[in-house]
């Protein structure tokens, strides 16, 4: 008979195994395990003989009933290995030798101790909080508190994700170390006599390592000239923010060293009043407990600086006018605290002994001062009195209307030296003098003389610019030209007066070239052409289609006109003339070119010079 066929008894529960994968545990008589089958040691049943020839086994149940029939083997190849029915409990193998008479040579016996039963999980037990980052993690197991399988419980496994990290642990306390931080998953199960684990038991367990990130808003970028408001904002992406009592979150902010001022959650809000600068400290704590107030190696607090002024600048006039420069209107601003500002700041005059608005002047801001520039030429004869607005970096503001050394800022004009301005035109000169009005010569100044051309000149104005000799006195001599005003001006100076000579008119007549083309001109025989040019010097776009009367006379007449044409774009014009009259044989006539302008045309009447045509 085959050893398989040996093995496998027909009906019997109890039978050999050879099945790929399946791996038996070694039968003892103290373990436990969840495979039914069995794997025997021969040496310890049934034994070693050395005349056995046959080996006997049979199986009992837990109740000692034998299970099966009878198994039987050469003793030279015994059974290694049984299995037992799929029903937990502690079964008994017995074993025996027989030589070949059939006598019992020895027996032996094994429990064979199977327990395929889910054991129920624990009762888990985890911090019911957030940990902090430097906190040992310890979870609490209770045994399960229902009916035990056969083998019982052998102890318990904790697996922890992420990480992959597996805990063998026994009841009660469980220390799972360090944890990182974050969200940690620890699944836990019971394990039976027999290695057969429960269904797991799911704990979270939560580390937040960090104290919160804290903003704090209203904090001004400079000076502030009242109360701040601050605002400091914690916000924590773990354990959160969320106010939960005394011992919970908050937000705090301490004033110059000062208690905090704390609030629950992520917001604290906290007046900063006073003139000076102030030193806040902001932070937060978050539901696991991280606190950023820099006690017990926790991290410093966060720090600003909020500045305040809230006393006006101080704002006053210079001690009196620069004797080189009156026009010069020059203020202080002074601030102990948050200085002048660089950027604000104004002056302004009105008429004094009025009530009337302060005008304001171009004013530029320096370094602490204020300077702005009165063109007193500009104002009638009479007193001014003067304001000057200042601010210092806060945004405080001041008026100041006194000078630094008392007595209020105010200035009688004319300020600076006055001066006369005469002028005159003779021809095409131009002339004039420049003196103080006292009567003594200006020398070296400079005079504006303008020329305004009448319409219909090709430029509307002209300014020469000539400077006076050692006794006050200028000249020039005009351009030909249209018809224009002549007017001397003088700018002044930081120290003279402006001033304007009277207007002159300078008044030109059209100039016009005529001639014939013959003194001669017989009585019905060819005309005589009579042709000429209007220059227009300075007015070649007004020239165009100009009126030109043609006159003649006689000796004892006056001029009279006989033809009118219009001169072309380039000032031309022409007439053919047939002398038809025997009347007219023998006198002698005179005939130009007459032009008595229009509008838009910048010359005053003009006329040619006659020529003499006589007939024959």
């Amino acid at each position: 008979m085959s050893r398989l066929r040996r093995r496998l008894i027909a009906g019997l529960v109890v039978g050999l195994l050879s099945m790929a994968g399946s791996g038996p545990s070694q039968a003892s008589s103290a373990s436990w395990q969840a495979s039914p089958v069995f794997s025997i040691d021969p040496r310890e049943v049934p034994g070693v003989a050395s005349d056995g020839t046959r080996a006997a086994y049979r199986l009992l149940d837990p109740q000692g009933q034998q299970v099966g029939g009878l198994m039987e083997a050469p003793a030279r190849d015994p059974l290694e290995k049984v299995q037992v029915p799929p029903v937990s409990g502690v079964y008994t193998l017995e074993g025996w030798l027989e030589d070949a008479a059939g006598n019992e040579l020895r027996r032996a016996e094994t429990l064979l101790r199977f327990d395929d039963a889910v054991p129920p999980p624990p009762t888990v037990h985890g911090p019911g909080r957030w940990l902090l980052g430097g906190e040992q993690a310890k979870l609490e197991l209770d045994p399960p508190a229902v009916a035990l399988p056969l083998s019982g419980i052998s102890g318990y496994e904790v697996a922890l994700r992420p990480g992959d990290i597996r805990i063998a642990a026994n009841a009660g306390q469980v220390s799972l170390g360090l944890l990182p931080e974050g969200i940690t998953e620890a699944r836990v199960v019971s394990v039976s006599g027999s290695g057969v684990r429960s269904q797991a038991q799911t704990v979270f367990l939560a580390v937040d390592a960090a104290a919160p990130a804290v903003t704090l808003e209203g904090v001004p970028s400079g000076w502030s000239n009242g109360p701040v408001k601050l605002t400091a904002t914690s916000a924590d992406n773990l354990s959160g923010m969320e106010p939960t009592g005394p011992a919970g979150p908050f937000s705090a902010i301490a004033i110059d060293g000062a208690s905090p001022i704390t609030a629950p959650g992520a917001t604290a809000f906290a007046w900063v009043g006073g003139s000076g600068v102030h030193a806040i400290r902001f932070y937060g704590r978050d539901a696991a407990g991280n606190v950023g107030d820099g006690a017990a190696g926790s991290p410093p607090p966060q720090s600003a600086t909020v500045r305040i002024d809230e006393e006006p600048p101080r704002v006053e006039f210079a001690a009196a006018q620069d004797p080189a420069d009156p026009e010069r209107i020059e203020a202080s601003v002074g601030d102990r605290l948050s200085g002048p500002s660089a950027d604000r700041g104004s002056i302004g005059v009105r008429r004094s002994g009025t009530r009337a608005r302060y005008e304001a002047l171009p004013t530029r801001v320096e370094a602490g001062r204020l300077v702005a520039r009165w063109d007193s030429d500009a104002y009638p004869p009479g007193k001014y009195e003067f304001l000057a607005t200042g601010f210092d970096a806060a945004g405080n503001s001041a008026n100041g209307d006194n000078r630094v050394r008392g007595g209020r800022m105010v200035l009688v004009n004319p300020l600076k030296t006055q001066v006369t301005l005469r002028s005159q035109l003779s021809g095409l000169r131009f002339s004039g003098s420049l003196r103080r009005a006292s009567g003594g010569p200006l020398a070296g100044q400079t005079i504006a003389i303008s020329e305004t051309f009448a319409a219909g000149a090709d430029r509307p104005q002209r300014t020469t610019l000539v400077r006076t000799g050692a006794d006050g006195t200028f000249s020039l001599r005009l351009k030909p030209g249209p018809s224009r005003e002549v007017v001397a001006g003088f700018d002044g100076s930081r120290q003279l007066t402006k001033a304007e000579g009277p207007v002159t008119e300078l008044a030109a007549a059209t100039a016009i070239r005529f001639r014939a083309s013959t003194a001669t001109a017989a009585i019905g025989g060819a005309p005589v052409i009579f042709s000429g040019r209007i220059p227009a010097a300075g007015a070649v776009g007004a020239v165009g289609g100009i009126p030109v009367e043609l006159q003649f006379r006689y000796p004892g007449a006056r001029w009279s006109e006989f033809r009118t044409v219009e001169a072309d774009r380039h000032g031309r014009f022409r007439y053919a003339y047939r002398f038809s009259d025997d009347d007219s044989r023998g006198v002698r006539f005179q005939f130009r070119a007459y032009v008595k302008g229009r509008e838009g045309w910048p010359y005053g009447p003009g006329a040619s010079r006659p020529v003499s045509v006589k007939g024959r």
